[in-house]
Parts: C-alpha cells; sequence; structure tokens
C-alpha cells in the first residue's frame, strides 16, 4: 500500500514509525514519473510491511520542503531511507534499479519483512479426508467418513450423468 504524503508532518511521522521507507519524489507533469509509476505500485503490493516498510509517494511541487530537504532535482528520484537516514538514490525511471534498490531494502528491514504470508495456510472445503500432521507436517491417517462421503457423492453423480445421458440419446432417437 501506498502512502501519498500530504504534508510535513505526515513524513515525519512515517519515517519514524517504519524501519525502512522508499520514496518516490514524483510530478504530475512528469512523463517518466507516470511510466514508472506501476513499476513502484507493484512493488508496494507486494513488499508493503506495517512499521517495517512503508512506501510513500512525495509530489515536489506540493511537498516543496520535503524535496528540498533531500536535495531532489531530477523527476522520478527514489530514496530508500533507513531510520530516516538515505542508503540510496535512484533518479530517473529505471525499473531493474528500482526493483534492485527495493530488494536490498527488504533485507535491511530485518527477517521476515519480506515475507507475504505467515503461517501453514487453509484448505477450503474442509478436512477432507486426513486427520491430523506429524511434526514434519505430512499428513496421517485417514477419515472414513469423509472418505466415504465422496464415494457416495461420486457414484451418484456418475449415475445421474449416466442416466441423463442415456434419456438424452432414448429422445434423440425418436426424432
Amino acid at each position: 500500500m501506498t502512502i501519498s504524503i500530504a504534508s510535513p508532518a505526515q513524513w515525519r511521522q512515517t519515517l519514524s514509525s517504519h524501519a525502512v521507507v522508499i520514496a518516490d519524489f514524483y510530478a504530475d507533469w512528469c512523463g517518466p514519473c507516470k511510466m514508472i509509476a506501476p513499476t513502484f505500485e507493484s512493488l508496494s503490493t507486494k513488499y508493503s510491511k506495517p512499521n517495517k516498510i512503508a512506501f510513500c509517494k512525495v509530489d515536489v511541487d506540493s511537498q516543496k520542503d520535503v524535496a528540498q530537504q533531500y536535495g531532489v532535482r531530477a523527476m522520478p528520484t527514489f530514496l530508500v531511507l533507513r531510520n530516516g537516514s538515505v542508503v540510496e538514490t535512484i533518479q530517473g525511471a529505471n525499473p531493474p534499479a528500482l526493483t534492485a534498490a527495493v530488494e536490498k531494502a527488504v533485507k535491511l528491514a530485518g527477517p521476515g519483512a519480506g515475507a507475504t504470508f505467515s503461517g501453514s495456510g487453509q484448505r477450503l472445503g474442509g478436512s477432507g479426508v486426513a486427520t491430523r500432521r506429524t511434526t514434519a507436517g505430512r499428513l496421517v491417517g485417514w477419515d472414513l467418513k469423509g472418505f466415504l462421503q465422496a464415494m457416495v457423492a461420486f457414484v451418484g453423480l456418475y449415475f445421474y450423468s449416466f442416466f441423463s445421458v442415456s434419456r438424452g440419446r432414448a429422445w434423440i432417437g425418436r426424432l
């Protein structure tokens, strides 16, 4: 999720509440800024982490004080800040350089910062036939009731489709 910086106070608050901040200094009139915006948004969606990694967009025309603080003179300019200090600067619309800088920044944020999901996840449709897991996570045992229900459903659908097709063929034969 990308944060649009609306004030210097919001900028300071974002810097103080995240270990790593990746900022896109852009202008609405800038063509290269518009060209690289989808890449920045994609990286933001993939790597944003509350209190760890923040992606910010700073409009240099409306936030001149913030842009001047970092000496931004070219658009777009991307800054990677760790604990409020600039650790990397990328000038221009260069998707490979931006991606590499973001991946480096994710490592700076610490372990687990780049992980999108935690936990083992869940399957849809209930427990199925497995009843328990070993400490290694492998499935052990069978649920006989679930297996029988699945077999009854399969046989029922088989006969339903068989008789539906047979009845259809008989009706077509009368034409």
